[in-house]
């Protein structure tokens, strides 16, 4: 990948150095240049503030739902771009093809375990009726609906920062283009459907564990308000997969499973990637003019100067995507390049995990366990790379570095404002900016990480801190004794930390004081609630209670997957009947494999 920017990368890079030198969240709002509004991009992306949080439509049309076998499929992707001219389904290097067409390979016995009411009446169809009809074979993969057009995309990618070839839809394969009753195409694709060309030695298949993770966490993100793909249905194959979860040589048979993602497009990166790594010039513009006519249609027809623009569009949606995860506390886990969608959607669900005590270096992959290279504090530096790494292969049809340039500042430009807007929702402030509060930030960061402390615990528990007389007239211990249930031990109320934590509390209400001005306190204090209640999650899909919702699946019980579900559809509400479910991480859990650090092998 030569063409265009070769320089860009040195000019860019996020090196080994820079990898031990991770984010600190305090100092992103200090001298932000603002040519474009965070709030615009937060709007695009359904958490403007004083927005609501998305949520089930209140009273459905149920009687308007279709059955899936009855639904309505498209393939524009198959019919506007180039296709494997090879038929044969075996692993194989591809060459001058956008995709190969491959159907799923049938189960032996596909059996619905969940199903996500929300994208069924999003996508215009109704819950199968039975766990094991017709629409069970259709998500299971033994059955091709009329219309459908099964393709496995090509895609490559840098994968712990080196250039890793050919990667593909190794064991996902794409359905079609599923039409809603209000027009609009949404991609439905099976993962763990089978062996594709891009499979390499693998068996296309995947495990329970991690097929639930994912049907949980694509849900749980859309309600926290995080850009992200959908999940439909899961479904159990009858098969066992064998997995060697931790690569230690101890390889073992488990519960095969296939979930159905949905997303507008699973395009990535690494799409246009590989085709400008083999010069491949004629496909990377088809399908540049395909995503973009489908997608990003308001840019316009293309030509050099739209994809300058459309790439500074892509840049605009990663950076608010990044700060959302930040805001949340959610670690990725596996940043490659092929796993960055070019929609600015939360894509491939795998070793993912929330912070739990608040840690910039913590991240939940084994396989990043010693360079940590996608740890919580690398994201917003690590999508900055990968997007040089995209900008390099757009090169060819954009023809102008300083346009390239330009995108990527709008990266750092939206990430910073945005995480800035967010921060000080976060913290209930009206905006960041006041004399002070860069070290107001950057002591509370270093205070977090001195005593092992629960990130969305701590900042939910901010709305219990008294901002009026009340705070004046508590000690110390009962300051911070309101936050308690944040901590993971009781050393925090030992005299030199409690002292610094009760004195960081004590300028945090002074500082919440300088925005009350001659506003009515009452007043004041309901919508910074309010705007706090919106950026604080209560319920996140913490490991351990995904872990626990799999040991149940795995015993043919369902109902903790379901609760779970229920309660992560909320996860901004008290609920206060599963109020259990955002206790921190117990201490049984800190080492136990699925709930405390997880690899790739799923």
């Amino acid at each position: 990948m030569r063409s265009g920017l070769a320089d860009l990368h040195s000019a860019r890079d996020v090196n080994r150095n820079t990898m031990n030198r991770c984010f600190r969240p305090d100092r992103l709002f200090q001298s932000v240049p603002s040519p474009v509004s965070a709030k615009y991009f937060m709007r695009h992306n359904n958490l403007e503030r004083g927005t609501a949080i998305p949520d089930i439509p209140a009273t459905p049309d149920l009687s308007a739902l279709r059955n899936l076998c009855d639904a309505q499929f498209d393939n524009s992707f198959v019919r506007a771009l180039p296709g494997d001219a090879e038929t044969h389904n075996v692993p194989r290097a591809v060459r001058n093809a956008c995709y190969t067409r491959v159907g799923p390979t049938p189960v032996r016995a596909p059996r619905l375990l969940a199903w996500a009411q929300p994208v069924g009446e999003l996508l215009g169809i109704s819950r199968p009726e039975s766990p094991a009809g017709p629409a069970a074979e259709v998500l299971g993969g033994n059955r091709v609906l009329p219309g459908m057009q099964p393709y496995a995309a090509r895609y490559g990618g840098y994968q712990f920062g080196h250039w890793a070839g050919q990667l593909g839809d190794g064991r996902a394969i794409t359905l079609g283009e599923m039409l809603s009753p209000d027009g609009k195409r949404w991609e439905l694709q099976l993962k763990g459907a089978g062996k594709t060309p891009y499979s390499r030695t693998a068996d296309g298949r995947a495990v329970l564990r991690s097929s639930v993770r994912e049907f949980l966490c694509s849900e749980a993100m859309h309600y926290l308000g995080v850009p992200t793909t959908r999940a439909l249905s899961l479904v159990a194959t009858g098969e066992s997969v064998v997995r060697d979860m931790f690569y230690d040589g101890n390889p073992q048979a488990e519960m095969g499973a296939i979930v159905c993602r949905v997303a507008p497009s699973f395009v990535r990166f690494g799409n246009f990637e590989i085709l400008a790594a083999h010069s491949e010039l004629d496909a990377l513009k088809r399908l540049a003019d395909y995503v973009i006519s489908q997608h990003f249609p308001e840019l316009g027809a293309p030509s050099p100067s739209i994809y300058a623009r459309w790439f500074e569009e892509i840049c605009r949606r990663t950076g608010t995507l990044v700060a959302h995860w930040m805001r949340v506390g959610f670690v990725h886990g596996v940043m490659n390049t092929d796993n960055m969608s070019i929609l600015g959607l939360t894509i491939d669900y795998g070793p993912y995990g929330w912070l739990g005590g608040f840690d910039l270096r913590w991240t939940p992959n084994t396989t990043d366990a010693q360079g940590r290279r996608y740890c919580y504090g690398n994201q917003p530096e690590i999508a900055q790379w990968n997007l040089t790494r995209l900008a390099t292969a757009l090169a060819p049809l954009v023809g102008d570095r300083a346009a390239l340039e330009q995108g990527l500042a709008v990266f750092g430009d939206t990430f910073h404002n945005a995480w800035r807007e967010m921060l000080a929702d976060k913290l209930g402030l009206v905006a960041l900016g006041h004399e002070g509060d860069d070290l107001l930030l950057s002591d509370l960061f270093d205070l977090l990480q001195q005593i092992e402390t629960d990130m969305t615990l701590f900042f939910r528990g901010l709305m219990t801190i008294p901002v009026d007389g009340v705070a004046d007239m508590l000690e110390d211990a009962a300051l911070a004794g309101l936050l308690r249930r944040a901590f993971y031990t009781e050393e925090v109320f030992a005299p030199t930390p409690l002292s610094q934590l009760a004195g960081w509390l004590r300028r945090y209400i002074a500082r919440v004081r300088l925005d009350v001005a001659a506003t009515d306190l009452p007043e004041f204090v309901n919508v910074r609630l309010q705007r706090m209640r919106r950026a604080n999650p209560k319920y996140v899909l913490r490991n351990y209670l995904a872990q626990q919702a799999i040991e149940a699946l795995q015993q043919g019980d369902a109902s903790v997957m379901m609760r779970l579900m229920q309660v992560l559809q909320h996860p901004y509400d008290e609920q206060p009947a599963h109020d259990e479910l955002a206790d921190r991480r117990p201490e049984w859990a800190r080492n136990k494999p699925g709930c405390s650090a997880l690899s790739c092998s799923s």
